[in-house]
C-alpha cells in the first residue's frame, strides 16, 4: 500500500474551509479534478455518518465515491474512509482507503494538509495525486478573493 500528502494555503479561516469540505454546497465548488460539475453531494458530518459525491469530468465520464466519517473535529481535522462506487481508479475497485485533512490557521488563512493513504498501487497513487491536485487547486481558487 502507498499514500500521498498534499499541502495548500487557502485564503479563508479554517472554519470556512471546513464547511467547504463538508457541506453539499461547499463540495459543489471544488470536488473533481477539472471544471466539470458535481452532480450529487450528500453528507452526514458526524462520526459514523456517511458521504457520497458524484461528479462529471469535462470528458463526460462520471465518477462516484463514498465513505464514512471517522473523525470530525471542526475546524481542525476531518478523517474519512474512501471507496469508489462508480469509475475511479481501477486498482481501487472494491477497496477502501483513508483520507485525512488537517486545517491549521496561518496569517493568510488556512494551511490544509491532505493525506490519502492505504492506496493499493503506485499507479493508483499517481492517479489520485493528479485528481486531488486538480480538486485542491479549485478549492484554493474558490477562496482566492476571500480574505475572511
Amino acid at each position: 500500500m502507498t499514500s500521498l500528502t498534499l499541502v495548500r494555503r487557502i485564503a479563508a479561516r479554517p472554519s470556512i474551509v471546513f464547511d467547504a469540505l463538508t457541506t453539499p454546497d461547499g463540495i459543489a465548488c471544488w470536488w473533481g479534478p477539472d471544471d466539470g460539475p458535481v452532480l450529487l453531494a450528500e453528507t452526514d458530518v458526524r462520526v459514523g455518518g456517511r458521504f457520497r459525491v458524484r461528479f462529471r469530468m469535462l470528458d463526460g465520464s462520471e465518477h462516484e465515491s463514498s465513505g464514512q466519517y471517522i473523525e470530525v473535529d471542526k475546524p481542525a481535522r476531518l478523517v474519512m474512509s474512501w471507496r469508489w462506487i462508480h469509475a475511479g481508479e481501477p486498482d481501487e475497485a472494491g477497496e477502501e482507503s483513508r483520507v485525512e485533512i488537517d486545517l491549521r490557521p496561518i496569517d493568510t488563512g488556512t494551511e490544509l494538509t491532505f493525506t490519502h493513504s492505504r492506496l493499493q498501487t503506485e499507479t493508483s497513487r499517481a492517479g489520485h495525486e493528479q485528481g486531488w491536485n486538480g480538486a485542491l487547486d479549485k478549492l484554493v481558487r474558490h477562496f482566492s478573493g476571500d480574505r475572511t
